[in-house]
């Protein structure tokens, strides 16, 4: 009988867990057993006797979980030194990224791993349900905008008082995809006046349909995006206009909000320092894109 394991996240400061207690009945249901990591889920509020309540095995450590393991469920690619505590010919499911970790993709492939990288299902309606890119990214979006509200010194709406009028605050959104619209939408909800750029025209519409101003760009780009819809690789020439845009944008801006990515590279460099010191004091920028090495210089 194949046994599926839950490890748990490793990385600073992440809650998540890759499987929750309520969806183990269905896993069960085939006849696979299910081991956790003892404290797998308790950062999301998932302890282990809820896993153990529907029917899951409580292990006390990564390693013993590896070692039962045919199947293999985390969110963050695998730490190197528990690579060679999976078993051989086990599968593992996880956001890999593979692209920007090939040394770790060389190390699962040598431990002869099969490897589902969910990070690569496709965006079309038939994948929709089951991936986790979009999903993640409306949380990312939310939370993004909700962060940079509690750490900001001001408020977001226009507020009118006895004492006189307090002015919006000021967000600017770089990238309008799933994040980046989220965050468009709750500062909206909140107040604020938004300004959003994104170097594919069909995204404007979508900004202004939330409430928001699109920043047009005084010079076209081409071939915008590839068919999964994330942007494409531009020129030097188009970059170097963009980033005077960004930095005309983040000096009145009071929230500067980062979602822009291309699928398989670190994270263009969007944000040059000049613009981040021309920015008024107390304003917040908040890079979504950080773990792919940032847009921000």
């Amino acid at each position: 009988m194949a046994t599926l394991g839950v490890l748990k996240e490793k990385v600073p400061g992440e809650n998540r867990v890759a499987m929750v207690p309520e969806v183990l009945p269905s896993i069960l249901k085939y006849g696979l057993q299910v081991c956790v990591e003892s404290g797998a889920g308790i950062n999301a509020g998932y302890f282990d006797e809820m896993y153990d309540d529907k029917g899951a095995k409580i292990l006390p450590t990564a390693h013993e979980v590896l070692k039962n393991a045919h199947i293999v469920c985390l969110i963050h690619p695998p730490r190197k030194e528990d690579i060679a505590h999976f078993v051989e010919n086990s599968i593992l499911i996880s956001l890999l990224y593979p692209l920007l970790h090939l040394d770790l993709v060389k190390e699962l492939a040598a431990q002869k791993l099969t490897v589902f990288s969910l990070d690569l299902i496709p965006r079309i309606s038939r994948a929709q349900s089951m991936d986790p890119l979009s999903s993640q990214s409306t949380v990312s979006g939310y939370k993004a905008l909700i962060m940079a509200a509690n750490t900001l010194p001001k408020f977001l709406p226009m507020l009118t008082t006895p004492a006189g009028t307090i002015p919006p605050c000021k967000v600017f959104v770089i990238g309008a995809g799933v994040a980046g619209l989220q965050a468009i939408a709750t500062a909206r909800r909140l107040g604020a006046l938004v300004e959003a750029y994104d170097i594919r025209p069909v995204a404007k519409e979508q900004v202004e349909s939330l409430g928001a101003k699109f920043v047009n760009l005084p010079i076209t780009a081409q071939d915008v995006e590839d068919r999964s819809g994330y942007a494409k690789a531009q020129s030097e020439e188009f970059y170097s206009k963009q980033r005077q845009l960004i930095i005309d944008q983040c000096k009145k801006a009071d929230i500067v909000i980062t979602t822009a990515l291309v699928p398989g590279v670190k994270a263009p460099k969007l944000i040059a320092k000049e613009a981040v010191e021309m920015m008024k004091p107390g304003s917040v920028i908040v890079d979504l894109a950080a773990e792919q090495g940032g847009t921000v210089n």
